[in-house]
């Protein structure tokens, strides 16, 4: 693998692969090579949750520290057998004008994505028909951002505290780490309406806020945040997407966001406690399995959503 350019075959596909012994991640020595080794024995359990859903890049060509974009149409440089959806732009960055977006459906296209330095891969929480239509949400997601000094430790026993909430009303949450400095919470859920995933998940981040004012905000302002979890729920809103289970992340080390148990959420103490490199991750798919296999298992109704107004 450390030659300039070599073909390989994956699956029924042949790539051609090139710069594999460049460094991706300098801290660790984490090469190009290194990755699309990761995406490959990783793809069992990160595929399925990838499935049928438009995938953004954020690429690094030159390697983490040294720049990075993010990527929706590949319209221009996708091989005709990655599969692709046509949808209307959404989101900040979105013009109203037709994207053509990636599904990551098979080996061969995440070993593509892979090979473009595509550290990255965020989802949104719907998926698509075969007809490119936009079903309705199948996932609610919060994001439990910590404000410095505030750190993963706290976001831990906001989604703890989040977690009481969600089994009461008839959801099954589970955590994984944001490969960053954060935490979040899923839950597989039925809904007929797309707005109300971002309508129940605000009520909820609105409640926690207003009972704990001093350890979680439910507003995005920074001024705000300071010490502070903020529990983001904007990214049910179907225009955004989320890191997706098991993507690697752009930071200094190759950390990933990473399905947790809850008995580990309790357990945490300190950040380093959920911080979890390519390599671990593998040994715990490994021991664990997918803990986040149980998504598609336990979607439940959507509750109504309920505000904070005269919650004890």
């Amino acid at each position: 693998m450390a030659q300039d350019r070599v073909t390989v075959q994956v699956a029924y596909r042949q790539l051609t692969l090139s710069n594999l012994d460049k460094v991706l991640y300098p801290r660790d020595g984490f090469t190009k090579a290194a990755v699309i080794s990761y995406y490959s024995r990783i793809a069992p359990v990160l595929l399925p949750h990838l499935q049928d859903r438009p995938v953004t890049f954020v690429r690094y060509p030159d390697g983490v520290g040294n720049g990075a974009f993010f990527e929706k149409d590949v319209s221009r440089h996708a091989p005709d057998w990655v599969r692709t959806v046509r949808l209307t732009g959404s989101g900040s960055r979105g013009r109203g004008e037709p994207v053509d977006y990636p599904l990551l459906d098979d080996l061969p296209a995440l070993v593509w994505a892979a090979k473009l330095a595509a550290l990255e891969l965020h989802v949104p929480q719907w998926t698509v028909a075969r007809d490119a239509t936009r079903r309705n949400p199948d996932r609610l997601v919060f994001d439990l951002d910590p404000g410095a000094p505030a750190t993963v430790v706290e976001c831990c026993r906001a989604a703890e505290r989040l977690r009481e909430i969600l089994v009461d009303d008839g959801l099954t949450p589970l955590a994984k780490t944001s490969g960053s400095k954060g935490l979040q919470i899923y839950c597989g859920v039925r809904t007929r309406q797309p707005a109300d995933t971002s309508a129940y998940a605000k009520a909820l981040a609105e409640r926690l806020a207003h009972q704990t004012p001093d350890q979680v905000v439910s507003k995005m302002r920074k001024s705000l945040r300071r010490g502070k979890v903020l529990v983001d729920w904007s990214q049910n809103n179907p225009g955004k997407t989320t890191i997706a289970p098991y993507s690697l992340r752009g930071r200094e080390r190759p950390t990933v966001s990473t399905p947790v148990t809850w008995d580990e959420v309790h357990a945490c103490h300190r950040p380093d406690d959920l911080v979890f490199t390519a390599p671990e991750v593998l040994e715990r798919v490994r021991e664990h399995g997918d803990l986040f296999a149980e998504l598609t298992e336990t979607q439940a109704p959507l509750p109504h959503h309920r505000g904070h107004r005269g919650v004890p």
